[in-house]
């Protein structure tokens, strides 16, 4: 910025709500508009499209969010600033622009920072927007109200961080912090916004021509032709090729290419968590149902917009067809990824072709023509066989009706009504209530399914329930395991508050992971991971005004999960389930080195 517009910026005399103020009797000079932080903050946002914004107001932001709900933006007002930033985080994924969470300074941005890191995580463009102290009180250590250095705190856990201390650059930090979040490997960004900007005044004229409309803030990246080629020649060698689609996959929003290229090649498919939906999961080249045969068998796999990092083994191990936990199985490896570094991040990858999804897959279509030969009858016979076993012994499971209800009873119920609802988003969290519905729920179109992603965190139910109904507009169906609801749960007010068409499942055993442990000593005190019996979490939604069920049998919760489609209200079902269901750690178990040794 030039000397003389830094020079125009001076604290506002005028109250915060003021957009401008025009200079008056008395006072020197023509008469000249003023604009100041607070609106430049929000013409900087708006001018990028950029009008929801999910928070929790206080010192030094609550002017802020007055004036931006003043300006025609929308502000979602949390209960908790990290269930706050779970929905800017999801919100970030389903439109590929950046999700918008403020904060309050200092201990409201440490509740958002968990919510920054699970999006740079996951490859998630969020943008975190805290107040904070006083730069030279915070650098003295002087103790100021809620004093932190939040921009060194951010860092380590973000994709950038900035501060803007001027008016005048106001729209540089938000065209950087938009730019970074969404270019290459998408993240999470911080913008760091002391309690002194926002008051400060300019010119407005000068204020309008500092504000930046970011022009192409994610440019295709196109990849390499030769790289392409390597690729499908790899693909065209395999004997038992798989493809494996992440959530990068879905946030590519390439669906139509993406579909074209699992079809025209023939090549069965692994959907990811996230991923289902991008072809229905009742395709019939889905190999979810034979998951445990394709991927130690496969000898070329593809992956779109997945990495091999846990929830694939690493590439590793007996999952790959490995004889040890750290050895290879031997496959060959294709993978599609816009960052290079992902490459040979586990194990050797034979064709990497980097780029943005959408640019590889379009260019793979083109690479590989109409006369690509279709796998072998042997691999694809092989994957059918085990599919139909599979989904055979999953319908034995879903037609049981034991008393009380257990997850596949109960789940059976919930695959009936996304079927019947399959624009409805599916937001699911837990342990067990995750791998259950996962494994059950089949899903029809993409971003459709919103879970724990990378990190395997809880808490991100209402949080994500909350962003979806309000970006999305679509029915909202959380499946939730009684001990991830309560991590968020008092969300379910601003799910009331706001008439949001959210339908909550708790799939309540009375406990962590399940409800009939007992204290090893015999001692008063009840077992660390057993909860009150009987508890009655729909009372939680009629508190705030929603509807509060409680389903002890599958007919039952079908009754209140249709009624809840119907009205749109905001619904809370309790569905009590037998409390011996359920596996220490789900799914993960080799992952707990307790339940190891009780193995």
């Amino acid at each position: 910025m030039d000397q003389a517009m830094r020079a125009a910026a001076k604290p506002a005399p005028t109250a915060a709500g003021d957009a401008t103020r025009v200079a008056g009797e008395g006072e020197a000079g023509p008469q000249s508009r003023e604009t100041d932080g607070f609106q430049l903050v929000i013409d900087a946002l708006k001018l990028n499209g950029l009008d929801t914004i999910f928070g929790l107001p206080g010192i030094p932001i609550t002017d802020l969010t007055r004036r931006m709900q003043a300006n025609g933006m929308r502000v979602i007002s949390f209960r908790h600033e990290q269930n706050a930033g779970y929905a800017a985080s999801i919100a970030g994924f389903m439109t590929g622009k950046p999700g918008i969470c403020l904060t309050v300074s200092a201990p409201g941005f440490l509740n958002g920072l968990t919510a920054l890191a699970h999006a740079t995580t996951n490859c998630f463009p969020m943008i975190l927007i805290s107040g904070s102290s006083e730069r030279e009180v915070v650098d003295l250590q002087q103790g100021d109200y809620e004093e932190m250095d939040q921009l060194a705190i951010a860092r380590p856990h973000a994709k950038a961080a900035f501060r803007v201390l001027h008016a005048e650059d106001i729209g540089v930090g938000v065209a950087r912090a938009i730019r970074a979040a969404v270019s290459g490997r998408p993240g999470g960004v911080y913008l760091d916004l002391p309690a002194k900007l926002f008051p400060q005044a300019m010119d407005a004229e000068a204020g309008r021509q500092s504000l930046i409309k970011v022009v192409d803030p994610a440019p295709r990246q196109i990849p390499a032709p030769d790289a392409v080629k390597r690729a499908v020649d790899l693909l065209r060698s395999a004997k038992r090729p798989l493809i494996v689609l992440g959530k990068g996959a879905a946030y590519a929003q390439a669906d139509a290419d993406i579909r074209a290229l699992v079809e025209r090649t023939g090549i069965p498919y692994l959907p990811m968590s996230m991923a289902k939906g991008l072809l229905p999961d009742t395709h019939e080249q889905s190999a979810s149902a034979a998951r445990s045969y394709v991927l130690p068998e496969a000898d070329v796999v593809m992956m779109i917009g997945a990495r091999l990092n846990w929830l694939l083994s690493h590439g590793k191990g007996k999952t790959w067809g490995g004889a040890t936990s750290k050895s290879w199985g031997g496959q060959r490896f294709v993978q599609i990824d816009i960052s290079p570094q992902e490459a040979d991040s586990n194990v050797r990858i034979d064709a990497p072709v980097v780029g943005d999804i959408g640019s590889c897959v379009s260019a793979m279509l083109a690479a590989i023509g109409t006369g690509f030969p279709k796998p072998p009858a042997e691999w694809l016979d092989a994957i059918a066989e085990r599919r139909t076993k599979n989904v055979a012994k999953m319908a034995e499971s879903l037609a049981k009706n034991p008393v009380p209800m257990n997850y596949h009873s109960a789940l059976g119920v919930v695959r009936d009504i996304v079927r019947a609802n399959p624009d409805a988003f599916l937001v699911n969290e837990g342990a067990n209530a995750l791998d259950h519905t996962r494994a059950v729920v089949d899903m029809f179109k993409p971003r459709k399914r919103l879970d724990v992603g990378t990190w395997g965190v809880m808490g991100i139910g209402m949080g994500y329930s909350v962003a979806a109904a309000v970006v999305g507009g679509q029915q909202v169906i959380a499946v939730e395991g009684d001990s991830a609801f309560g991590f968020s749960g008092m969300e379910c007010e601003t799910i009331c508050r706001y008439g949001l068409p959210v339908c909550v499942v708790i799939l309540n055993n009375n406990g962590v992971y399940r409800g009939d442990e007992v204290n090893p000593t015999g001692g008063r005190d009840p077992s660390p991971l057993v909860f009150v019996k009987g508890a009655r979490y729909e009372k939680l939604m009629e508190a705030f005004g929603g509807v509060g069920v409680m389903a002890a049998t599958p007919a039952e919760l079908r009754s209140a999960m249709e009624e809840a489609i119907r009205s749109r209200k905001p619904t809370l079902i309790n569905a009590v389930i037998d409390e011996k269901a359920g596996t220490e750690s789900g799914r993960i178990t080799s992952l707990n080195p307790s339940a190891k040794k009780k193995q």
